[in-house]
């Protein structure tokens, strides 16, 4: 009788103290934005939401480990297995809901939900010899509802701060500032990420306003609005889909400012979101890249170490003509 093979771990310990830190905020921030801040959405809308994502992600979790004969990987842990598992679901439906603005067509809503669950499952790439997602969830739904849709819109940023006049106003993103950073400096590490971000951002900024005649204070001021500290603490630094090393970190978050640069000098709207979009899929080709240029190498080990000689792509020995008679010629 066959048996199922145990389910590999989601996340490291790390990462789920992480997600449910950023599950945790996005609950309080919901909650304050329908009591005191002043979102618009439907108060009902972030339950259809959560209902949604949860739903949609146990199933493709369920036929994905039929598929490949191994234990959900919700099973096993008790109620404690359950949340870990929708830690992502939650943060992705919560954010959705709070981000993208519908107007009263909650089924546009929930189709974006369903595209950043489920994208999890097409768009992936290996590593460290298992398939990763690699497109940033929350920011893919929504890329994709602005371009199926384009009478949607982002929700409007003043909705954050809505209620409240100057200085209270000041609360709020500073607030979100100091939780996210915390956040992101003792668990996710991604602090490289957002310096990269961040520098590039105003590089960006400068360099608009001396090429195409953009106002440059116009272009930093957005850097103290709730959205771009939301975007900043929030989703660039999503864990699952960005880099770990400093290095790595630094260009990703530099990338996305230098293609937001470029969106938005050639006048398209909502250039955040597109570039974050742009920047993961970039990085997911790139992992791809490395996966099959390192199978090649194998290959041509494993040829070499049988005593054959590669040829090149003219069909010659790739060898420098020093063939040895009663070697295998096999492709390089």
């Amino acid at each position: 009788m066959s048996t199922k093979k145990p389910s590999p771990p989601r996340h490291d310990p790390k990462v789920v103290k992480a997600l449910r830190n950023f599950a945790i905020s996005m609950s309080v921030f919901n909650i304050l934005g329908y009591t005191v801040l002043g979102f618009e959405q439907p108060w009902t809308w972030p339950f259809v939401a959560m209902a949604t994502a949860y739903l949609f992600e146990t199933l493709l979790e369920v036929i994905g480990a039929r598929v490949e004969g191994r234990a959900p990987r919700f099973a096993g842990n008790g109620w404690k297995g359950v949340l870990e598992f929708l830690y992502p679901a939650h943060i992705t439906a919560l954010a959705m809901n709070m981000l993208i603005y519908v107007n009263d067509e909650i089924w546009v809503m929930v189709f974006g939900v369903m595209v950043a669950v489920g994208a999890k499952w097409v768009l992936r790439a290996p590593v460290k010899g298992r398939l990763r997602h690699y497109m940033n969830p929350s920011n893919f739904g929504i890329t994709v509802i602005l371009l199926v849709f384009p009478w949607a819109s982002i929700a409007p940023p003043y909705h954050f701060t809505e209620r409240w006049e100057h200085p209270v106003d000041w609360l709020v993103p500073l607030i979100i500032l100091g939780a996210g950073t915390m956040l992101n400096a003792k668990l996710t590490g991604r602090t490289w990420l957002i310096m990269g971000w961040i520098s590039f951002y105003v590089i960006q900024a400068v360099v608009r306003g001396v090429l195409l005649d953009t106002s440059i204070p116009a272009a930093l001021i957005m850097m103290t609005g709730v959205a771009f500290v939301l975007y900043t603490n929030y989703m660039v630094t999503d864990p699952g889909t960005t880099p770990s090393v400093p290095a790595s970190q630094f260009a990703f978050g530099a990338g996305i400012a230098i293609v937001y640069g470029f969106l938005t000098g050639a006048g398209i709207a909502y250039g955040l979101f597109f570039a974050t979009a742009l920047v993961c899929l970039v990085r997911g080709l790139y992992l791809w890249a490395l996966h099959w240029s390192a199978k090649a190498r194998e290959q041509r080990a494993a040829g070499e170490a049988a005593g054959a000689v590669p040829i090149d792509a003219n069909g010659q020995p790739a060898d420098n003509g020093q063939s040895v008679p009663g070697k295998k010629v096999v492709p390089a």
